[in-house]
């Protein structure tokens, strides 16, 4: 008889013991949930906001099959699920009265949760973001390179990370989930993870960032040009030169999302030799219309 449970913790360090195996085994795939956790565990775990985060991981007669991860005001990250899985996890966080802004994860699984929330819930899902994760091949730079050149952004940037930040995460509708952004700039500058890309003249016109190695994999992430400085090569350059960085440093994985709704920036990374691994979807969950 085959036994399966969803264990859901507060507990860091219970959710690590239990999870961290499993989600070494696909770093890929569980690209976010290791990235999220190493910073909950480094830097604390209100780094991400102010509520308390939720974890959980699916066994199956003793063996890890699923997980996911809650940072408040985020939304439910799930690793992939079949949708049976996906139902049964819905049906517990509802028990538990939990309230979800949204669900992300590998397209089929965010689709079936989101499914399954609406029926227990009422809650109506709205998709909010398509996306598709690649990995890097081999690398090919951008041929001419724009002028300019790479640097690794210093305590003396703060000030223009912290705008491009904002402006990033507004651009991609998450501004209401996103770190601080002086934290986030102070974080990335402690460990060298955004490199701008600059012009001759020593103005800095595109950014971006590298996650800290986990599990052998670096995810490229952001990547943000000021959309008056775009279509000039800078992405491209700021790009290759920190996939480049993470090669370097020894990464077995180099990953990045793409949002699936821009095919400028999808052939683009196709072009610097990233391929298609995985495709995922984000879901915002809105209230039920009030009865007439």
């Amino acid at each position: 008889m085959t036994t399966t449970d969803w264990h859901i913790t507060g507990d860091l360090t219970q959710f690590l013991t239990r999870a961290g195996e499993f989600l070494r085994s696909r770093p890929a795939l569980h690209t976010i949930h290791l990235t999220v956790t190493e910073a909950l565990r480094s830097r604390g775990l209100r780094v991400y906001g102010e509520g308390d985060p939720v974890f959980g991981t699916l066994e199956r007669d003793g063996e890890v099959r699923g997980a996911f991860f809650r940072t408040p005001p985020g939304r439910l990250m799930l690793t992939p699920l079949t949708a049976e899985e996906a139902n049964e996890l819905a049906s517990q966080l509802a028990k538990r009265d939990e309230e979800l802004p949204g669900v992300m994860g590998e397209r089929d699984t965010a689709s079936a949760f989101a499914e399954a929330w609406m029926r227990l819930t009422g809650s109506v899902p709205e998709i909010h973001a398509r996306q598709r994760l690649y990995r890097l091949g081999e690398l090919t730079p951008p041929h001419p390179l724009p002028p300019g050149r790479p640097r690794i952004a210093t305590a003396n940037d703060r000030g223009q990370l912290t705008r491009w930040y904002v402006e990033f995460t507004e651009a991609i509708g998450e501004s209401g989930t996103s770190q601080d952004p002086g934290e986030w700039a102070d974080a990335r500058i402690a460990y060298g993870g955004i490199t701008l890309w600059e012009t001759p003249d020593g103005t800095p016109v595109s950014m971006a960032g590298l996650t800290p190695k986990v599990a052998g994999q670096i995810r490229v992430a952001p990547v943000y040009t000021p959309a008056d400085l775009r279509g000039r090569g800078y992405a491209g350059a700021a790009t290759a030169e920190v996939s480049r960085m993470a090669r370097a440093a020894g990464a077995d994985e180099v990953l990045l999302f793409t949002d699936l709704a821009n095919p400028t920036s999808n052939a683009l990374y196709q072009r610097l030799g990233y391929r298609p691994v995985e495709d995922f979807a984000g879901y915002d969950f809105h209230p039920a219309p009030a009865p007439r």
